[in-house]
């Protein structure tokens, strides 16, 4: 029998590790051509072997965010080797620590342009093909800090704010269309970029990166009546409601 996403092609960005990997894995068990994007290729391709061996094709492409041009180049790249694009998942994100009045304004560019402006460019070059497509799906994976606010991360905070209500101004967009976009804020997740910046929090209390992945799965493979904008994910430890 075959697998719910057989025959699609999806992009991820930050494929090479952490939750990127995660959901390029479970897409893939789904049988869906995944499109791998990140910076650097050792990384990429053990998460492509990964692919491979989770049932899905993989194709790598080697992208900084941060170039416009890169951006222009893997959806070119996806359009010519598989002439269509169902699924994109913009996930890749980097975060700064450190009080406002002490943030570089380096630092508060590198935060925007790869949580906000990439998201923003990628989507914006890939819609004509996401248009093509029966169904297809948008899937921003912002934070909890682009619900609310923590201290020493202003420039973060600020960043998934603006992939946020991007998103939300995308899906009014689209409404229309065929293709639905959905945003995941995630608390905690066992990943490198959250173990540096939150070492008080036990790595046994946060998420899976998988248990993201499952979420992603689930927006991408259901198509009622009933539509999901928004998933906010807690750790169990943390308080209800992102409070």
């Amino acid at each position: 029998m075959a697998k719910r996403l057989a025959g699609s092609v999806a992009i991820v960005t930050g494929a090479s590790r952490g939750i990127g990997r995660a959901i390029s894995r479970a897409l893939a068990a789904e049988e869906a051509t995944v499109v791998l994007a990140a910076r650097s290729i050792q990384p990429l391709a053990q998460t492509a072997d990964l692919v491979v061996q989770a049932g899905g094709r993989a194709e790598v492409v080697i992208t900084d965010l941060a170039r416009e041009a890169d951006i222009e180049e893997l959806v070119r790249t996806t359009r010519d080797k598989f002439g269509r694009l169902d699924i994109l998942i913009n996930n890749a994100g980097i975060t700064h620590s450190a009080r406002l009045d002490a943030t570089r304004t380096e630092d508060l560019d590198r935060c925007w342009t790869i949580n906000a402006r990439a998201p923003y460019l990628l989507c914006r070059e890939a819609l004509p093909l996401l248009r093509q497509a029966p169904r297809a799906f948008i899937v921003n994976i912002a934070s909890v800090v682009g619900v609310k606010g923590y201290p020493l991360q202003s420039a973060y905070t600020a960043s998934k704010h603006a992939l946020r209500g991007m998103t939300m101004a995308l899906a009014e967009e689209l409404r229309d269309s065929s293709v639905r976009v959905h945003v995941v804020c995630p608390g905690g997740v066992a990943t490198d970029m959250v173990t540096g910046v939150r070492p008080d929090i036990p790595v046994q209390d946060l998420i899976g990166s998988e248990e993201i992945a499952e979420l992603v799965l689930y927006l991408v493979t259901r198509r009622g009546n009933a539509v999901v904008d928004e998933l906010h994910v807690r750790r169990a430890t943390a308080a209800p409601w992102f409070g």
